[in-house]
C-alpha cells in the first residue's frame, strides 16, 4: 500500500487544483519550487536542474526551483515560452503557524496572483517599446464585442466587429493574450476559455460605472451591448488573475471601424508595419522611422502606424504639429533632450495601482511630472503653436502641489525594494527622524561598547558582529576565549566556531534591543507613508495618465519631425478626393538599409487618379516592382498616421482600406498551399475593397499553371478596374497589356533594365509602356544557374517564342472577350431568361412528352 502524501505535498496538490492549468510557483523559504509535471516543463524551458524530493504513490517526486530574488527573469522566460504561472506565497509566518497548530504546523499558503502574457506589469517582464495588450472577445448574435486593455498603462478601448473582421482587429491590436467564453470556438489559437456568465453586458455596464464612480457611461461614449459584454469579461478575468484586486483601468474609449484605416492581417504582415516577416521589430517600418526619446513614445508610434486615421481634420492636426517641430530644429532638440529625462510614468502608475509598485515607482511619478512641467514651461513661450500642441501643453500641468509633496517625502533616488526602508526623506516625519536617530545612536553606542570590551579584556582582535541568526554578538579568536569564559567575566558563551568563539553580554543585549525596536518602528512608519503616498497617486491616476499620454504624443510628434529632417521627407497634402500623386517616392526601410551599405535608393513617381487609377507594371525579377508597390502603400499609411513621407512631394486622397497581396508562403498548419493563400488573400480584396481603397497586387496567379494563372490575373485586373479602387498591379504576364485597350483607367508601366555584354543591369527606374521581356534567363544567370542549363533554357525559349508568334500566344482570342462587367451582365441576362421561363410553367398541365421537350429547351437555354 502506498504511503500517505506528506502534508506539504497535500497542500501543494490542493493549490495545484486551483491553478487552472498554470505552472505553480510554490514558495518555500527563499525559493519558488515546482513539482511533478510542472517541474519537468519548467526545467526543460529554463534549462535548470531537475531533482526529486520524497515520494508520491511510490514514485520519486520531480522537483526544480528558482530563487525568489531573481524569479522575474525566470517568469519572463516561461511567459515567452507560452506558459502561465500561478504564484503561491506563504500567507503567515512560521511563528503564526506554530501558534495556530503547534510546533509541526505547516505554514499556510495561497495563490496570490496569476502571471499571464496579457497581465504583466513588472518592468523586467515588459518590452519598454511595445504595448502589452489583453483582449476579451464577447460574441453576441451577429457581432463580436472586443475589450482591449494594456494594464501596464491602464488604457482600455471597446469596439465591436462582424465575425469576418475579427482577424483584422486582432492583427491591429497585437494581443498578447485573448480570452473568450468557454462555449465559443471562434477565437484564435491559444484563446483562454472563461465562464460564459462572465460576459454579460449588464454586468459590464455596472462594473464600469462602479469603477469610475459614474451614474452613466454616456459621457465616455456610446457603448453597444457587445462592447459592454467584452468589458465584463475583461474585468472579471483581471479580478480573477489578481485574486480579487484590479490593476489600473482608465475610463474606456469607444472605437469605431470608420475612424481608422482598415487593414487585414495579410496586409500588415506583407507591409511589415511593426514586425518584420522574419520576426522581431528590426527591419519593420516602425523600427525604420522610430526616433522617439521614450518607451512610451515608441509604443504610441507603433499604435499610430497600426491604426492610421481616416478623418482629415485629425490627420491635418497631427501633420501641423509635426511641421511645427520640423521648422524649428533648436526647439525640437531641446524638447527631445528634456523628454529623454522622462521616466515611464504610465507604467510606473500601472504598477503602483496594481499593488506591485515600489518606492522607485513613486520617484518616477515625481520626476516624470516635474519634467512634464518643465516641458510645458518651455512650450508655453513658443508663439503660434498649432492646436494639437496647445491641447497637449494644457495636459502637462496641474501637478505642482503633488510634485512638491512627493519631493518632500522621498529621497532623491528611492530604492526598488521597500522592505529595508530608507526611502522617506529626512525632515518629512519628525517621529521617523527620531527613530532613525535612536537607531544611529545605538550603533555608535555599540562601537563604543566594542572599544570598551577590547580594553577590559585586553583583546585587540575582539569584534562585535551581526548576522540574521544570532543578531549582535561578540567574537574573539579561540586563543583569547578563556578570558571571556570566566564565570565573573560578564560574558555569556553562545557559539564555538573553527578558530573563533562567540559571546553575548548584558550591555550588548540592551543596545541590540534598542536598535531592533527603533528599526522595526522606523520600517513600519515608512511602510505607512508608502501606502499613503500610493493612495494619493491612485486618487490622481486619471490626471497623471493624461499627462503621460501627452508626453508620449509630444515625443512621437517631435520624433517624426526629426526623422523627416534626417531623411529629407515632405509633408503630404491631404485631399478628400481619391488621388495619389507622389513625386520622388522612396521605401523608408529599404532606403535605410541601402544607406548603411553606402548605396543610393532610386526614387520613383506614382500618379493615380480617376482616369489613371490602375497601373499594370511589368519587368524583370529583382527590378524593384515589389519595392515600388510596398513603398507607395507605406507612403499612404504613414501620411494617414499623421507623419511626413519619404518623397519630394505628395498629394494623397484618404483611403478607407489598404490591401497588400505581395508575396505569399505556405500555411501548412491550416492546410493551405502557397497558391491557396494567394487566392484567399485576393478573394478578401475583391470582396472588401471600395472605390476609396488603395490596393497593391503582385504576380497574382503565379502559383498555378500558366493558363490558369493568366486567366485569373486577367479576371482580377478587370474586377479591380470595375470597382474603382486605386491599384498597383505587378505581373510577368505580358499578355495582360492588351487590357489597356479595353480598360480606360488602366495604364502600362515597367521597371527598366538592359543587357550589356551579356550581363543584366537593373536600373530600378519606372517607365511608361509595357515591358518587352522578363529577362528571366538573365536573372537566372545572375543567380548562378549552370551554363548548360541556361543554354538548354534558351533553346526552349526560342522555340516557345516562335510558337507564340505563329499562334498569337497565350492571349490569342482574348481581345474579343467582353469586359468583366459586360460578361457578368450577359450571364445575368441568361439566368433571368431561364427564371422567367421556369416561372411561367404550369407543371401540372404538362404531358410527359411536353415535359421532356421542355427539359431539352431549358437545357439549351442554360448553355447559351
Amino acid at each position: 500500500m502506498a504511503a500517505a502524501a506528506s502534508p506539504m505535498i497535500e497542500q501543494y496538490l490542493a493549490l495545484k487544483a486551483q491553478a487552472e492549468g498554470c505552472l505553480l510557483f510554490y514558495r518555500m523559504g527563499d525559493f519558488f519550487e515546482l513539482f511533478f509535471d510542472d517541474a519537468r516543463l519548467a526545467a526543460n524551458t529554463l534549462d535548470i536542474a531537475l531533482t526529486s524530493r520524497g515520494e508520491h504513490d511510490g514514485a520519486p517526486i520531480p522537483m526544480c526551483g528558482v530563487p525568489v530574488h531573481s524569479s522575474e527573469s525566470y517568469l519572463a522566460r516561461l511567459i515567452r515560452a507560452g506558459h502561465r504561472v500561478a504564484i503561491a506565497e506563504q500567507v503567515e509566518t512560521p511563528e503564526e503557524a506554530r501558534k495556530r497548530g503547534g510546533s509541526k504546523a505547516l505554514v499556510a499558503r495561497d495563490i496570490v496572483r496569476f502571471v499571464t502574457a496579457g497581465t504583466l506589469t513588472e518592468e523586467s517582464l515588459l518590452d519598454p517599446r511595445s504595448s502589452n495588450v489583453l483582449v476579451a472577445l464577447a460574441p453576441m448574435r451577429e457581432a463580436i464585442g472586443i475589450a482591449a486593455c494594456d494594464i501596464s498603462t491602464g488604457r482600455v478601448e471597446l469596439e465591436e466587429c462582424a465575425p469576418a473582421g475579427l482577424a483584422a482587429v486582432l492583427a491591429r491590436v497585437g494581443a498578447s493574450e485573448v480570452i473568450a467564453p468557454e462555449d465559443w470556438t471562434g477565437g484564435p489559437d491559444g484563446t483562454i476559455a472563461r465562464p460564459r456568465g462572465d460576459f454579460r453586458s449588464e454586468t459590464g455596464d455596472a462594473r464600469l460605472k462602479t469603477l469610475h464612480r459614474l451614474a452613466t457611461l454616456d459621457g465616455l461614449g456610446h457603448f453597444t451591448r457587445p462592447m459592454l459584454a467584452g468589458a465584463a469579461g475583461l474585468i472579471g478575468y483581471l479580478e480573477h488573475v489578481g485574486r480579487g484586486s484590479l490593476p489600473l483601468l482608465l475610463p474606456p474609449s469607444a472605437r469605431t471601424g470608420e475612424q481608422r484605416l482598415a487593414m487585414d492581417a495579410a496586409t500588415r504582415a506583407s507591409l511589415e508595419i511593426t514586425e518584420a516577416q522574419g520576426g522581431g521589430r528590426a527591419g519593420s517600418l516602425a523600427a525604420a522611422i522610430d526616433r522617439c526619446s521614450t518607451g512610451a513614445g515608441s509604443r504610441l508610434l507603433s499604435e499610430d502606424l497600426s491604426a492610421p486615421l481616416t478623418v482629415r481634420s485629425e490627420i491635418e492636426a497631427r501633420l501641423a504639429a509635426v511641421a511645427f517641430f520640423h521648422r524649428d530644429p533648436i526647439l525640437r532638440n531641446d524638447v527631445r533632450a528634456m523628454l529623454r529625462q522622462c521616466p515611464d510614468i504610465a507604467r510606473a502608475l500601472g504598477r503602483l495601482v496594481a499593488g506591485r509598485g515600489s518606492p522607485r515607482d513613486l520617484g518616477q511619478i515625481r520626476d516624470g511630472l516635474a519634467q512634464a512641467c518643465r516641458v510645458r514651461d518651455l512650450l508655453r513661450e513658443v508663439p503660434e503653436a498649432p492646436a494639437l500642441l496647445l491641447k497637449l501643453i494644457d495636459m502637462l500641468g496641474g501637478h505642482s502641489a503633488h510634485i512638491d509633496h512627493l519631493a518632500g517625502a522621498l529621497v532623491p533616488s528611492p530604492p526598488t525594494e521597500r522592505s529595508q526602508g530608507g526611502f522617506i526623506a529626512a525632515g518629512y516625519d519628525h517621529g521617523l527622524d527620531a527613530l532613525r536617530e535612536t537607531s544611529g545612536n545605538a550603533r555608535r553606542a555599540i562601537a563604543a561598547l566594542e572599544a570598551k570590551y577590547r580594553d577590559e579584556t585586553d583583546t585587540a582582535s575582539l569584534k562585535i558582529k551581526h548576522n540574521k541568526v544570532l543578531g549582535y554578538f561578540i567574537e574573539v579568536p579561540a586563543r583569547h576565549a578563556d578570558k571571556l569564559m570566566a564565570a565573573d567575566s560578564g560574558f555569556t558563551h553562545r557559539q564555538t566556531m573553527a578558530g573563533a568563539v562567540r559571546f553575548n553580554s548584558l550591555g550588548l543585549h540592551e543596545e541590540a534591543s534598542r536598535i531592533a525596536e527603533a528599526g522595526v518602528h522606523a520600517l513600519a512608519a515608512e511602510e505607512t507613508h508608502f501606502e499613503t503616498l500610493v493612495g494619493e497617486v491612485f486618487d490622481r491616476r486619471e490626471a497623471i495618465a493624461a499627462t503621460a499620454q501627452a508626453l508620449a504624443r509630444l515625443d512621437v510628434t517631435a520624433a517624426l519631425a526629426e526623422r523627416a529632417a534626417e531623411g529629407d521627407w515632405c509633408r503630404p497634402e491631404i485631399d478628400d478626393h481619391p488621388c495619389f500623386e507622389v513625386v520622388g517616392g522612396r521605401h523608408p526601410v529599404v532606403e535605410a538599409a541601402l544607406a548603411r551599405s553606402g548605396e543610393r535608393f532610386v526614387a520613383n513617381d506614382c500618379t493615380l487618379g480617376p482616369g489613371d487609377r490602375l497601373w499594370l507594371i511589368g519587368g524583370p525579377n529583382m527590378g524593384g516592382k515589389s519595392t515600388f508597390l510596398r513603398q507607395n502603400a507605406l507612403i499612404m499609411l504613414m501620411a494617414q498616421a499623421g507623419g511626413f513621407v519619404p518623397a519630394r512631394s505628395a498629394r494623397l486622397g484618404i483611403a478607407d482600406r489598404l490591401f497588400s497581396r505581395v508575396g505569399a508562403s505556405d500555411n501548412l498548419a491550416r492546410g493551405r498551399s502557397t497558391f491557396m493563400v494567394e487566392m484567399v488573400e485576393t478573394a478578401a480584396i475583391l470582396s472588401q475593397a471600395t472605390a476609396n481603397s488603395f490596393v497593391i497586387l503582385d504576380e497574382v496567379g503565379r502559383g498555378t499553371s500558366t493558363y490558369d494563372g493568366m486567366a485569373l490575373a486577367w479576371a482580377v485586373v478587370e474586377a479591380v478596374h470595375e470597382m474603382g479602387a486605386r491599384c498597383l498591379f505587378a505581373t510577368h504576364y505580358h499578355e495582360l497589356a492588351r487590357l489597356a485597350e479595353s480598360c480606360e483607367a488602366l495604364s502600362l508601366h515597367h521597371v527598366r533594365a538592359k543587357e550589356w555584354k551579356g550581363d543584366l543591369i537593373l536600373l530600378h527606374e519606372l517607365a511608361r509602356g509595357a515591358a518587352d521581356r522578363s529577362y528571366g534567363l538573365a536573372v537566372a544567370r545572375l543567380a548562378g544557374l549552370p551554363p548548360i542549363v541556361l543554354k538548354r533554357a534558351k533553346a526552349i525559349l526560342d522555340r516557345l517564342e516562335k510558337g507564340r508568334a505563329e499562334t498569337g500566344g497565350l492571349a490569342a482570342g482574348l481581345g474579343e472577350l467582353p469586359l468583366f462587367a459586360a460578361s457578368m451582365q450577359a450571364q445575368e441576362e441568361n439566368r433571368d431568361a431561364l427564371r422567367e421561363q421556369l416561372a411561367s410553367l404550369d407543371i401540372d398541365a404538362l404531358s410527359p412528352r411536353e415535359a421532356l421537350d421542355m427539359l431539352y429547351s431549358l437545357k439549351k437555354l442554360s448553355s447559351d
